[in-house]
């Protein structure tokens, strides 16, 4: 109970604002009583008894339903006019007005001791994460019960007294009081404050005793060896490195160099040339006798991949070929679809070593999939895989391989991650010359005019010599939803819990809108019956179709035959088609910031500039709408990361979810927090290098194993 913390403080002179309140949600309000009425019911037997709240401005009715007005008496004796009090129930929606049906509620009284009740009437009020069943008050009461109980030697406190001093932070006993019964705002503040620093100092003691047993599996060094492989590539190089590319690689070969297992992130802009980065720190490895696997998030990708890969190399990529270099390796493709006798074929080089490079899709992490010698795992678009299947795929090298993660616009879980681990980062941010603009647009579906003008502008740029995706979360309309599509409502839907200092109680997100979505055969089918794209071939591409007719459908488009391609997001990462130039996005809404960033990123990858079209029919003031906003305003992929941690936060780091809506940590947030975490990540490093099994520090052992559990902490360390 103690260590059930309030998620905010309301105030009995202060109204909630009732404007903030949306239908579906099971919300917590201070308000006061304006009306109460209470009449015969028309159709049946029983009684009515409506009573409006309000917040000054806005009103709210609660409704209650009774057998006979003898069974309403005791809500009509409470709710009496000028009574304030919290309401906690379901918001529904009845004519055209907001309503609660049969909420729960506790109207502010004075105590018996009437100069006790002056001074309490002041004090913040803790609300509490809480079910209709058991309202925030309950959960006071009890926690108070409880807490008047404890003295110092019941509350163990995990935090040194250096720790303690060095952040000016009370012990545990104060701070547990200090959040529960705060008698100023600063009591709360300071309570708070407290507690984030504990809970980052027991993640991060607990990840730096995890590190430390890690460092007795070392990985194998893949230290750069010259003449070979990789010098080769980079005399061959047809363009010039940026600065960035050049530092990050540098950057790369001294950690495979070593024995410690190199844990990176590379994240960059799309376009920003991560490939060729990676292609280089895989030739290093190759070089040095091992073997590197490049995991990437759909089979058009992975062929997109070799395909790109091969034409680099050119010879050096042929070994054992008539013209194949000396210093050559050999790339292998491995994916589920690919026929049995190909599939032997492509298992037998990654398992013999022929295959230096092998890129692939989930096949590469089947139990039957070996490798001779696999020294670096490259993972592309990280945000598309989950940590057990990284954890797999690294699994499969006889040491501790090492690990490059890529990624173009970090999803919060990631900039979590990132913030809580070991995870060390290099950025690119610089793009190749040559690189052209792209313009963003909102486009409100139910805006005929602007949707008529958006084919209208996709057949000048086809006349012009550009190609036009449009991106579509749905195959067919006669599903629910498409196996490509990560469609935003499952992790990105507007309805999440607020920060704990905000202004309601949200508990339960609203249901999904019932309107049909886009489907790629539907959409294809209206743009060849639309007059402004009368005589332009239109195609098709989703994950269903064969890769034979995959790589057809993708051919005639990036050569111009099929000048326009509706698809689903298959085409989010990877495909490179230079004469892009349009991009059209149908129910935007449903997308992520980072899946919708990584769509522009399909058009103006040449000279030829981009205009990006994404069709909503969200609210404007909406958190979609700002969302979509925020994803217009900038193509700058860092400002995009930051603005989706600020607006969905950062998903669950102690679990599999990657939704901002359900999180294991109770105090931190990360965009706020990261000093907090960084702090007690170097107090964690210090303590445990003097008491690596923290026999000194038994009340911080106890925490870390009351509040992680094993599976917690190696979902952690292995992310």
């Amino acid at each position: 109970l103690v260590r059930h913390y309030p998620r905010r403080y309301g105030d009995r002179g202060r109204m909630t604002d009732l404007s903030d309140l949306r239908v579906g949600e099971h919300a917590t309000v201070i308000a006061q009583v304006a009306a109460t009425t209470m009449r015969p019911m028309r159709n049946r037997r029983g009684a009515i008894l409506t009573s409006v709240i309000t917040d000054g401005r806005r009103e709210l009715t609660l409704t209650f339903f009774g057998k006979h007005p003898g069974s309403l008496r005791g809500h009509e004796a409470k709710l009496v006019p000028g009574a304030t009090g919290m309401f906690t129930g379901t918001v529904g929606d009845y004519r055209g007005s907001r309503q609660l049906t049969h909420p729960d509620y506790e109207i502010f009284t004075d105590v018996d001791d009437e100069a006790r009740a002056v001074v309490q009437h002041a004090w913040p009020i803790p609300i509490y994460p809480a079910a209709a069943s058991v309202p925030s008050w309950r959960i006071r009461t009890a926690v108070r019960t409880v807490l008047d109980t404890l003295g110092p030697d019941d509350v163990p406190d995990p935090l040194p007294a250096a720790v303690r001093e060095e952040h000016g932070l009370m012990d545990a006993l104060r701070a547990l009081h200090a959040v529960h019964e705060p008698h100023t705002d600063r009591d709360w503040q300071e309570g708070r404050r407290r507690l984030r620093h504990e809970e980052a100092f027991v993640l991060q003691v607990a990840l730096a005793q995890r590190r430390a047993a890690a460092a007795a599996e070392p990985a194998v060094a893949r230290p750069r060896r010259r003449g070979l492989a990789l010098d080769h590539f980079d005399r061959q190089l047809p363009f010039t490195l940026t600065a960035g590319q050049v530092e990050v690689g540098e950057v790369l070969s001294t950690e495979l160099g070593g024995t410690t297992p190199m844990q990176r992130l590379l994240q960059g802009e799309v376009g920003s040339g991560k490939t060729v980065v990676a292609l280089r720190a895989m030739l290093q490895v190759v070089d040095a006798g091992g073997q590197a696997a490049l995991l990437a998030p759909t089979e058009v990708l992975a062929h997109q991949h070799a395909r790109s890969i091969n034409g680099l190399l050119g010879a050096l990529g042929e070994a054992g070929m008539l013209g194949g270099s000396e210093h050559a390796t050999r790339v292998q493709v491995l994916t589920g679809s690919m026929p049995a006798a190909p599939r032997r074929r492509a298992l037998a080089a990654a398992a013999s070593g022929e295959a230096g490079i092998v890129i692939g899709t989930h096949a590469l992490l089947q139990e039957h999939v070996q490798f001779a010698d696999l020294g670096l795992v490259v993972v592309d678009e990280q945000h598309r895989f989950g940590v057990e299947q990284r954890d797999a795929l690294r699994a499969k090298g006889a040491g501790s391989p090492h690990l490059l993660v890529m990624t173009a616009t970090p999803i919060p879980r990631t900039v979590a991650m990132t913030v809580f681990g070991d995870l060390e980062v290099s950025t690119l941010r610089e793009l190749p010359a040559g690189r052209a603009g792209i313009e963003t647009f909102l486009v409100p579906a139910d805006n005929a005019a602007w949707v008529n003008r958006m084919w209208q502008r996709i057949r000048e740029e086809v006349d012009a010599g550009g190609r036009a995706y449009v991106v579509c979360p749905r195959i067919s309309p006669t599903e629910a939803e498409d196996d490509d599509a990560v469609l935003a409502g499952t992790d990105d839907a507007d309805g999440a819990e607020p920060d704990p200092d905000g202004r309601l109680d949200v508990d339960v997100a609203p249901a999904r809108a019932s309107r049909p979505l886009a489907s790629v055969a539907e959409v294809a089918e209206l743009l060849r019956t639309v007059p402004a794209l009368e005589g332009v071939r239109v195609g098709e591409l989703h994950g269903r179709m064969a890769p034979d007719e995959k790589d057809a459908a993708m051919t005639a488009f990036a050569i111009g035959q099929v000048p326009v391609l509706v698809a689903t997001t298959v085409v989010e990462v990877g495909v490179d088609v230079t004469d892009a130039s349009v991009m059209v996005v149908m129910d935007a809404e449903r997308f992520g910031l980072s899946q919708l960033h990584q769509l522009r990123g399909r058009i103006g990858r040449g000279g030829r500039p981009g205009v990006c079209m994404a069709v909503t029919a969200a609210e404007p003031s909406s958190a979609t709408g700002e969302r979509l906003r925020a994803f217009a305003e900038t193509t700058d992929g860092f400002v995009l990361a930051d603005a989706d941690l600020r607006l969905r936060r950062e998903g669950d780091v102690l679990g599999a979810s990657q939704s901002g809506r359900t999180s294991s940590l109770q105090m931190l947030r990360v965009r706020q927090d990261a000093p907090v975490i960084e702090a007690a990540r170097r107090a964690a490093r210090t303590l445990v290098e003097q008491d690596p099994a923290l026999a000194e520090h038994p009340a911080l052992a106890a925490a870390i194993a009351e509040r992680l559990d094993e599976e917690s902490a190696e979902y952690l360390q292995r992310a």
